[in-house]
Order: C-alpha cells, then structure tokens, then sequence
C-alpha cells in the first residue's frame, strides 16, 4: 500500500489511481486526503506532487482561501491581514463595514476597526 507501506495481500481490495501510476496501490482505507484525512475511495481525488488530495485541500494548494468569506481568492489583487488571506471587499471594519484594504486599521478584541470608530467608539479620551 502506497500510504501505510503494507503488503496488499492477495483477495483484499485495493484502490487504484490512474492519475498516480500503475504502481501505487491502496488499501481502500488507506485512500485518504493527505491533509484531512478525508476517505477518498469514492470521491473526486485530486493527485499532486506524490500527495493525495480532497477537492478542497487541493484548491488551498493552489489559490489563496478568503477568511471573510470562505471562498478561493481568484483575483490577483487580495489583502494579507492578521495573519489570513482576504478579498479587498471582505477585510472591513468590525464596527462600520468601511474597507480595510490598504487603510490603518486598529485591532480591537481581535477585530478589526477602522481608525474614525476605534476613536469614536473604544479610544480612551
């Protein structure tokens, strides 16, 4: 078996993936997502660098994921803040909704706030 390195053993079932070559095989357990651990025996799986993948953990190796939205960031314009991957429109001021993209900001509980509510609502004055 490719992923536990056991021998198939002669009757069992076994997964084969043509995408993968003709010589890797899998126990039907053993097929799994190599970041989730997804079963995968009959899924949609998706074969990359020597790795097995569910549709969704192949797309996050291959586009940004929005943490706004939860959606794949296609565009080549996105923001990086606080640490994730955000469409421009998504990243916006917790009190407010104004964009965040490109403007200060202040991180107020974990959230973010433009700097007009952070002194009209949480500023000490």
């Amino acid at each position: 078996c490719y992923h536990c390195k056991l021998n198939m053993r002669e009757g069992d079932p076994a997964v084969y993936a043509e995408r993968a070559g003709y010589d890797k095989l899998w126990h039907p357990g053993c097929f799994v997502c190599c970041t989730c651990s997804e079963l995968l025996v009959d899924m949609i799986y998706f074969w990359k660098n020597g790795n097995l993948y569910c549709g969704r953990h192949y797309c996050d190796s291959e586009r940004p994921r929005c943490a706004g939205c939860d959606e794949l960031i296609f565009s080549n314009e996105y923001t990086l803040a606080e640490g994730q991957n955000w469409h421009l429109k998504h990243f916006c001021c917790f009190d407010c909704d104004c964009v965040l993209a490109g403007i200060t900001y202040i991180t107020v509980n974990d959230k973010p706030v433009c700097k007009s509510c952070y002194m009209k609502s949480h500023a000490v004055v």
